[in-house]
């Protein structure tokens, strides 16, 4: 048995990459177990201006700014009859050198410049390494976990704590029985990219279009490097599989024709080829902990890909459980009231956005309406969507709780004691 680890990572994507790194930074002998081979293909390409605190953390900054990924200075919205507002720029309220220009990234080059530099931070990495099990002593604590190399050899690696970073698999949370979906968040993706696709100059080239299409679904229009434009349909499922139809392809052309916007530039361009579907991806873990065992990133949480926040609250995730865990190994005190705190930040910032996404969806529901009659609830918007999700916005939940009945908090997240 290997026991030179303290910390065992189950995934090698940005939550896994961000925790590892902080630990490897701190001195600690940290290994991610990663099953892919990098780069692979993953969704989420878009980034949200306070991405930008989490990867400053990294040292990421440097490599952001030297890659070749479209910068992203803005969001609009195009309605179903092709009706646009204008961008909503980030520098009018953040400062433009920092905050206010992110990126739309190629995950799969993005994610392997978050792993290489956990790699370069001190991190041990193995790909192509599939995590079978947990390994708990008698006690029933975790202590770490069994592995499955490429050549099909297996073996027992032990550590003082394991992180399961595995996204919306969600490896551990799954197998324990803590994973649930959200009661009203089943919706349908269907997606593609787009060569040639029309897109916008100079500084409104990168600007996220979100272009609405009846019964609350909408599409994203994200413009990437390399002449690519990441396009995909968001709704109900039963509304996009309507008369039967099962095909992802014929499901996302159909709802071309449901904004104009969309049909107008995706006219010029076409598609690579690939349909992608997935559903039911809201889902959460009802314990952020026990024994031995920390879950991150979206194997803790994953909410709505509507405001494109995944991305940043995976690689805070990952910052904050390097900081908690950092502390509990200094400590050596692993128990999962170490990270009670952890759990307490997530879980707000989660709940934020969330509250944000269940009013999106309402179909009697408008921010603009919001505004109108409260114009301060404008800034305060306005950094939640950005990222900014651990302030206390209950002035605002207050104003929008005039239009529209909030979700109750979900009883997620909690350590479980062991």
């Amino acid at each position: 048995m290997n026991s030179s680890h303290d910390v065992i990572i189950i995934g090698g994507g940005p939550a896994g990459a961000a925790t590892a790194t902080i630990l490897a930074e701190k001195g600690h002998r940290v290994l991610i177990l990663e099953r892919e081979k990098f780069p692979r293909y993953h969704i989420g390409e878009s980034l949200i201006p306070f991405t930008f605190g989490p990867l400053e953390r990294l040292g990421m900054i440097p490599r952001m700014r030297g890659s070749h990924f479209v910068k992203k200075y803005s969001v609009n919205f195009v309605q179903p009859d092709g009706r646009r507002s204008q961008p909503f720029y980030f520098y009018t309220r953040y400062d433009r050198e920092t905050v206010a220009q992110t990126w739309q990234v190629m995950r799969s080059e993005f994610d392997l410049m978050l792993l290489d530099n956990a790699r370069d931070k001190g991190a041990e990495v193995r790909e192509e390494t599939t995590v079978t099990s947990l390994v708990r002593n008698d006690s029933g604590h975790v202590i770490g976990v069994e592995a499955q190399y490429r050549d099909g050899s297996r073996e027992t690696l032990l550590a003082r704590l394991v992180v399961d970073a595995t996204g919306k698999e969600a490896f551990a949370s799954t197998r324990l029985g803590w994973r649930v979906g959200d009661p009203y968040l089943n919706k349908v993706a269907v997606w593609t990219y787009y060569k040639g696709s029309k897109r916008a100059e100079g500084i409104d080239e990168g600007g996220t279009t979100i272009a609405f299409i009846p019964h609350k679904g909408w599409f994203w229009h994200i413009p990437m490097h390399d002449d690519l434009v990441s396009v995909g349909v968001v709704a109900e499922g039963k509304y996009l599989s309507r008369d039967g139809v099962r095909d992802p392809k014929a499901m996302f052309e159909r709802e071309i024709e449901e904004n104009q916007w969309i049909k107008d530039h995706l006219s010029a361009g076409r598609s690579t080829g690939e349909y992608w579907i997935t559903s039911e991806y809201s889902k959460h873990s009802k314990f952020g902990a026990c024994q031995g065992l920390l879950l991150v990133g979206d194997a803790y949480a994953f909410l709505d890909p509507v405001f494109s926040s995944g991305v940043m609250l995976a690689l805070k995730s990952g910052v904050l459980a390097g900081d908690a865990i950092n502390e509990a190994l200094a400590a050596d005190d692993v128990s999962p009231e170490r990270f009670a705190e952890y759990g307490r930040q997530m879980r707000i910032g989660v709940e934020n956005m969330r509250k944000l996404v269940y009013a999106f969806y309402d179909p009697n529901f408008s921010f603009k309406d919001v505004v109108m009659k409260h114009p301060e609830a404008g800034a305060e918007l306005t950094d939640c969507l950005s990222g900014d999700v651990n302030k206390d916005y209950s002035a605002l939940w207050g104003r929008i709780s005039e239009f529209v009945k909030l979700p109750d908090e979900l009883p997620y997240g909690l350590p479980l004691a062991a």
